[in-house]
């Protein structure tokens, strides 16, 4: 994929560059097809105690001093994840002039050559290309002992800003070193509470969510959001390097969609009153029973007057 060297003047150049350009255009998002394919990722290389040289990228049809900017920013983030310093592009020139190494064209035989000369491990080669309104980066490694290909690495094609090579690059330096930190994370902020989080089919909460959903890899995640009576909300959410994809849901209401509606409210019943209990009624009655007991008893021990026997008695 690539064809890149670090000194390079006249012709040969322009030659090399046109052969650039053509690979380009033929396999630069060859990398990206194989991934989704299933192709299983490279394993990282080893990051402690390991030297590298980064060759000067190519620029492809780009601002010379943009890839300067580029290749410095790669240069500093491979730093950082080995834990070293790397030559400097004119340690580099330093070490190759006046030899034919100068006028390496990429060919892994020759970055094995500037390998051991350097006194490195890896030799990594790039370039940046402009695709008509789109742009890549390419980078290959290679083993300077060996001079054996170890991984390739080209970008998606980016449209719009050339800024976002910034990120693309970033990328590039963690997917040679450290590919497990290739990671992202998105926030799913809702209009209802207690709405049901998927991602990719895995459950992950319900609204809201108490903080954003972390160590995502790169790339597209289905996002599902769903609340009953309410339509379902799906939607492909790309992960991007350190960043945090906000995503606001708006759940519609279903009008399909069976609901329980409240029960109808109908007339308060009146408050019982306490002579209304069962205990007041049974005692009431016992007290009937008693009270009737007592007068029948009372009016059978009253004397029965005979007026006709007696009439004085009833003067």
């Amino acid at each position: 994929m690539i064809q890149s060297g670090h000194v390079i003047a006249g012709d040969h150049a322009v030659a090399r560059t046109a052969v650039a350009v053509a690979v380009a255009l033929a396999i630069g998002a060859a990398p990206v097809r194989a991934q989704q394919a299933g192709t299983p990722a490279a394993a990282p290389l080893p990051r402690t105690g390991l030297r590298i040289a980064v060759l000067g990228f190519d620029s492809l049809g780009m601002d010379d001093e943009k890839v300067r900017r580029l290749e410095a920013l790669f240069r500093m983030e491979l730093e950082r994840l080995a834990g070293g310093p790397t030559p400097s592009r004119r340690e580099i020139a330093r070490a190759l002039r006046g030899t034919r190494l100068a006028q390496c064209a990429g060919e892994n035989t020759c970055l094995a050559a500037i390998g051991r000369r350097l006194s490195v491990e890896l030799v990594v080669s790039g370039n940046v290309a402009a695709l008509g309104d789109s742009y890549v980066v390419n980078i290959k490694v290679v083993n300077a002992t060996s001079a054996a290909e170890l991984r390739r690495i080209a970008s998606d094609p980016l449209r719009g800003n050339p800024d976002e090579l910034i990120d693309s690059v970033r990328v590039a330096a963690y997917r040679l070193l450290a590919p497990e930190r290739l990671l992202g994370a998105i926030s799913v902020l809702a209009d209802i509470a207690g709405a049901e989080v998927l991602l990719d089919g895995r459950r992950v909460g319900r609204t809201p969510l108490a903080r954003p959903i972390r160590g995502l890899p790169l790339g597209a995640h289905r996002l599902e959001v769903r609340a009953p009576g309410h339509s379902r909300f799906v939607e492909e959410v790309q992960v991007r390097f350190q960043k945090t994809t906000r995503v606001a849901v708006r759940l519609v209401v279903d009008p399909n969609a069976a609901v329980e509606l409240p029960r109808p409210a109908g007339p308060r019943p009146a408050p019982r009153r306490w002579y209304d209990s069962a205990w007041f009624l049974i005692g009431a009655g016992v007290a009937a029973v008693v009270v009737g007991g007592v007068v029948g008893y009372s009016l059978a021990d009253d004397g029965v007057i005979d007026c006709s026997a007696t009439p004085e008695s009833c003067r």
